[in-house]
């Protein structure tokens, strides 16, 4: 299938430039930025390049750079903000620190309405420019075909190869038209647009196969969440009876959840699932433990654990499979970004497990899964299940975790989604959920003195998980969840309301 490679040099919006390319229906996949000519070289699906963003100065020392062969391939590129300084930079122009720096909103004046990029665009129209340094020399090869008020090559083309450049970020909805220029740059590329949910289901069916073979079994680790369910359905797809699920009862779960889970899977997917009840495993692994990132890396290690445990009764397993996605291996690090939070499908994998890995998720983002959800035939309800996070409540138990603060955020939890769903807030909020914070306030009931633990309660809408704004919830739900919570949940004196978007915040606490 042909893909657009989308080149990673750091910017926060690279994920973005992916999605965007995948909405207009062609595969796009984000790289490092290292030896990436010679991946391409042996790629025939590889059809055009982005070379992204990123907060780096080309001219600096070490700064990220990409072999020259690159631009001698043959193929489409498309150089954003940096990208396109870095083009410039090694094709022989000059890029230096702009007296008059751009950030935000800019309006972009066409110089050049026929070129390429900008057919269907307007001659004028706003773009969102964050840039401390500019192209200052074009050099020999490139020719200006748009500038902004600071920014006299604010996008050009290569005057004899398929280069071309914009210092703008045509990925965020601040810029106008910036589908279209996207667009516009597919259809260079020769972009066939069969990036659809019908042809990735037989495309995962068959790597599947492929990777497996015709014999060898599978166990996935279910935990009830979308992913993993989504997960489980294409592999059943793929391999039928040779996939066993097994659903780990970590104690970490929401309330009532276990019973709740098994019964959904089990009716719609008849899948062979195996429960164990490991719950006080995993409270002794994290007794005394309060960094965040180690909670994360244990419960994973010891998911894995009890899996090689649980497999060894069951018979030879060759594979293991993870609903990991793409926004899970983006956020647990790239060479050219900093790790964000580990996450248990990507950082907490022992180096000894008995296992090959088997991530049929891996390339999709979440609101990709749930259409493939929807496409293979999964019931709306639990396509459009809110996301919950494989560690469970424990990164939402500010310090240790305890029975008795697990109680807490479980009963507290369940009143939040039970306010949610009267207020029909489950349809449109994308996430939500109550938060430990592991901060005890003075409080007064019944005319005493109390001094108790604090709930927040976190509630964000989204697409991905990737970006987040904070859910503008009406202040009577918000009312009620508090009195409910203070009234019913012993220990509790406060409650708090998070406002805070992602970024520059998690939507995790921890």
């Amino acid at each position: 299938m042909q893909k657009i490679i989308v080149v990673d040099y750091g910017s926060q919006y690279n994920h973005l430039i992916a999605r965007r390319i995948r909405e207009l229906h062609v595969k796009s996949e984000l790289w490092a930025n290292r030896d990436v000519a010679n991946r391409i070289k042996n790629d025939p699906d590889v059809v055009g390049v982005v070379l992204s963003g990123g907060p780096n100065s080309v001219y600096e020392k070490d700064a990220p750079s990409v072999d020259l062969s690159l631009f001698e391939l043959g193929i489409p590129i498309l150089g954003i903000c940096y990208g396109m300084q870095l083009m410039v930079h090694l094709l022989g122009g000059v890029i230096l620190a702009s007296k008059e720096r751009e950030y935000g909103r800019q309006t972009l004046r066409l110089d050049k309405p026929s070129a390429p990029l900008f057919q269907n665009t307007a001659s004028e129209f706003p773009v969102f420019m964050s840039h401390g340094d500019r192209v200052e020399v074009l050099g020999d090869w490139f020719e200006a075909d748009a500038s902004s008020q600071n920014c006299p090559y604010a996008a050009i083309h290569h005057r004899l190869l398929p280069l071309y450049a914009i210092q703008f970020h045509p990925e965020v909805v601040h810029t106008q038209f910036g589908n279209v220029i996207l667009a516009n740059f597919l259809e260079l590329c020769g972009c066939r647009r069969d990036w659809k949910m019908e042809s990735i289901v037989q495309t995962e069916v068959d790597r599947i196969q492929a990777a497996v073979g015709e014999t060898d079994r599978v166990l996935l680790g279910l935990s009830g969440g979308v992913d993993s369910s989504v997960a489980a359905l294409l592999l059943h797809k793929a391999i039928g009876t040779r996939l066993t699920c097994m659903f780990i009862d970590h104690g970490l779960l929401r309330s009532d959840e276990v019973a709740e889970v098994m019964s959904e899977l089990t009716r719609h997917f008849r899948l062979n699932v195996v429960v164990v009840d490991a719950s006080n495993r995993f409270l002794e692994a994290l007794k005394g433990v309060v960094d965040p990132e180690r909670k994360r890396k244990l419960i994973g290690e010891h998911f894995i654990r009890v899996f090689a445990e649980e497999a060894a009764k069951l018979g030879h397993f060759r594979f293991l499979a993870q609903g990991t996605l793409y926004t899970d291996i983006i956020e647990s690090g790239t060479q050219s970004a900093q790790t964000i939070k580990s996450h248990h499908n990507v950082g907490g994998l022992p180096k000894d497990m008995p296992f090959e890995l088997v991530e049929p998720l891996k390339t999709l983002f979440k609101d990709e899964v749930r259409r493939l959800g929807e496409e293979l035939g999964m019931p709306s309800h639990l396509v459009w299940r809110q996301p919950f996070p494989g560690p469970g409540l424990a990164i939402r138990i500010i310090g240790e975790v305890t029975k008795e603060r697990i109680r807490i955020v479980q009963a507290s939890d369940k009143i939040l989604r039970d306010e949610f769903a009267k207020a029909g807030l489950h349809k449109t909020v994308w996430q939500y959920f109550t938060v430990l914070t592991n901060s005890r306030t003075v409080g007064v009931m019944g005319d005493g003195r109390t001094y108790d633990e604090t709930i927040a309660i976190r509630a964000v809408t989204s697409v991905d998980g990737m970006t987040a704004d904070w859910a503008r919830v009406p202040y009577d739900v918000l009312d009620a969840v508090s009195r409910r919570i203070v009234n019913e949940v012993k220990g509790v004196n406060r409650i708090v309301y998070d406002i805070t978007s992602k970024p520059p915040a998690t939507i995790e606490w921890e």
